[in-house]
Parts: C-alpha cells; sequence; structure tokens
C-alpha cells in the first residue's frame, strides 16, 4: 500500500492553520455556521444514548467471551462516537458542499499559486447546489452497502470482536473519500476516479481520513473539522494525488 498515514494526519493539521489566512477566512464562514449547529445538537443527543448504545452492543457478546468486555467497552464507544460523527459530518457536507466546493478551490489556488477553473464566485457555487447534493448522494450510496455488511458483523456472536476495528477503518476511509473529492471534482474528476486516487495512496488517505474521523467525534473541535478537513484534502490533492 502507497502513502505515509503519518503524512496523511499531518495534511489536516496543515489545512486547519491555513483556515486563517486572509484569503481563505471569508469561504470558511458558512461550513462553520453549519457545523456549530449540526454538531451542537450531535453533543447532547450523542451524550444522552452512548452509555445505552454501548450497553446493547455489550449484551450481544456471548459469555465465553465476556472477558474481553474490559477491552471492547471503550473500542465500541469510541466505533459509535467515530460513526456517529461521520453520520453529522455528511448532513454537514450535504447542507453546505457548494461552499466546500468553493473554498477547496481557493485553498488549491493559495497552494499552487495557479488559478483553477471552477465554481467562480458565490453565484456559481449556489447555482451548482444540485450537482453538489447529487454527488454526495452517490457517496452516500457508496457508504450504506459498506456500513451494511459492518453492522451485520456487528450482530455475529464472536465474529462481532472485530466489528469496531471495521467501523474504524470504514470511518476513515469514507472521511478521505468525502473531502478528497471536493478537489478533484472541481477539475471535473467522476466519482470512481476520486475512489482510485484515494486507493492508490491508500496509507496516506487513512490516516488523514482516521485524523478527520476521530476530530469529527470530540466536542467543539467539531466545529472547525469540516473546513479545515475540506483544505487538508486538498493539499494531499495536490502533493500526492493529482
Amino acid at each position: 500500500m502507497e502513502g505515509d498515514p503519518v503524512y496523511g494526519a499531518g495534511c489536516l493539521v496543515r489545512g486547519g492553520k491555513m483556515l486563517s489566512h486572509p484569503r481563505l477566512r471569508p469561504f470558511v464562514i458558512v461550513p462553520l455556521v453549519v457545523n456549530v449547529l449540526i454538531f451542537g445538537s450531535l453533543i447532547g443527543w450523542g451524550l444522552n444514548n452512548l452509555v445505552a448504545w454501548v450497553n446493547s452492543w455489550m449484551a450481544w457478546i456471548p459469555d465465553w467471551l465476556s472477558f474481553i468486555e474490559w477491552i471492547l467497552w471503550p473500542l465500541i464507544g469510541i466505533a459509535i462516537a467515530l460513526v456517529t460523527g461521520y453520520a453529522f459530518t455528511a448532513v454537514a457536507l450535504l447542507i453546505a458542499s457548494p461552499f466546500n466546493a468553493l473554498l477547496a478551490e481557493k485553498a488549491e489556488e493559495l497552494i499552487t499559486g495557479q488559478p483553477v477553473q471552477g465554481l467562480e464566485g458565490l453565484g456559481a457555487a449556489l447555482m451548482s447546489v444540485p450537482r453538489g447534493v447529487f454527488r454526495e448522494l452517490a457517496k452516500l450510496l457508496y457508504y450504506l452497502p459498506m456500513a451494511l455488511f459492518v453492522f451485520i458483523v456487528s450482530f455475529i456472536p464472536a465474529v462481532n470482536a472485530v466489528a469496531p476495528l471495521l467501523w474504524l477503518l470504514l470511518g476513515a476511509w469514507m472521511m478521505s473519500i468525502q473531502f478528497v473529492d471536493y478537489p478533484m471534482d472541481n477539475h471535473q474528476r467522476s466519482f470512481r476516479e476520486v475512489r482510485n486516487a484515494v486507493a492508490e495512496r491508500r496509507l496516506s488517505s487513512l490516516g488523514f481520513g482516521a485524523l478527520v474521523a476521530a476530530c469529527a467525534s470530540i466536542p467543539i473541535v467539531n466545529f472547525f473539522v469540516v473546513p479545515a478537513a475540506v483544505v487538508g484534502a486538498t493539499i494531499l490533492y495536490v502533493e500526492e494525488l493529482r
């Protein structure tokens, strides 16, 4: 597998540092407001349900595997936090997709010093809303069969011990695809090309996606994760995937 997971995770950190740049700051506002509303709801809803979800999942562990409950409890809790974080991130992305595409465009121009023949302003971004919605739905349809498979595995005795790890890997994989899609879509790359590019640099992509997924599950930090991930994915695209 090609790539470096530490480099991929570092792209998110670099993307976060770039958010304060004067040329990017105006394009961060809408995604940030959307995130505050979406993830503010997540914090209250998740805290009320997390313990109940973990306990119900643990009830499926057979008695002869009860000795590993002390390991599985935190893993299941983390997996649930990441899955719900991904779900709410998907909603935030669906709402703010045209603004994220515009942010990716401006970030690429800042990184490369070259103009991008993209949305060319807020008006064009708003006109692209239907296309952005269909793009997000394509990602959702790609995610659902894999999520269903892992969901089924989660209820198979003994085998379900690996389910938290599968959820973690799936969340990291989908986060990388979700955000790399923005700069690649600006260059009229198909969703298949996005998947192939991410797969070719799998370790870098998983490192990036894993840190995005982790940040999406942390209160307050998750307010800023979407714009930081859009810029971070643009860095990953320019330096490794293009």
